[in-house]
């Protein structure tokens, strides 16, 4: 998706709901989040489920420094001591072998999934253990580029539509699709300026839009 599609999906979303338009009033716009489609990208996916961006992050930094190229057969070739110094739990070790594996014995093609539609691609993901609902939205949202698009699970997302709408309690995944309805068919496009309010408003003291 080009930036300047981007922006104009930014502002088609912002003129129906007012709530993101004030986000975009304090912080300006989101980032678009790109990721190069392929292994590399939902390995760092894995090791983001349940734990902060930094660490995850962090993880996925010392892993690319120890291989030369993050390949499904560099990820096999590393022992379980040498990822776990890396930052990989013994779980997300598993599912990354897993992943890996699937990839070389050619049960899993990612070149194949940015030709299916996202039900398809959801399909062929899951199958996959470790690769859940949460793991096959980012994928969609980052490297597939899908514009409609919603992470019912995500926990940022949860705080920041409970914020921006001044609701008295997080709201759960059902009633968070809902919310989301109204965003359709942009609402990968509306997940990214909430996690544009959820970042500025962490790390600018928890500050709120009134």
């Amino acid at each position: 998706m080009s930036n300047i599609a981007f922006i104009q999906g930014v502002d088609q979303l912002i003129k129906r709901d007012r709530d993101l338009a004030q986000v975009i009033d304090v912080w300006g716009y989101p980032p678009q989040w790109q990721r190069e489609p392929g292994f590399s990208t939902l390995i760092r996916i894995i090791l983001e489920q349940q734990v902060s961006y930094a660490s995850a992050t962090a993880t996925f930094k010392r892993l690319n420094d120890t291989v030369a190229i993050l390949t499904p057969e560099s990820f096999l070739a590393l022992d379980d001591i040498e990822l776990k110094a890396i930052g990989f739990s013994r779980q997300k070790t598993k599912y990354g072998r897993g992943l890996a594996q699937a990839i070389i014995n050619q049960t899993l093609n990612l070149a194949r999934l940015e030709k299916l539609d996202n039900y398809q691609v959801r399909k062929s993901l899951t199958r996959i253990k470790g690769i859940g609902d949460w793991t096959v939205d980012i994928y969609l949202m980052m490297a597939l580029q899908r514009q409609d698009v919603f992470p019912a699970k995500d926990l940022a997302v949860a705080i920041a539509v409970q914020e921006i709408k001044d609701l008295s309690t997080r709201p759960k995944i059902a009633e968070l699709e809902m919310i989301a309805e109204a965003w359709k068919p942009q609402r990968a496009i509306a997940t990214k300026i909430l996690w544009h309010y959820y970042l500025n408003r962490k790390s600018n003291n928890k500050q709120k839009i009134n």
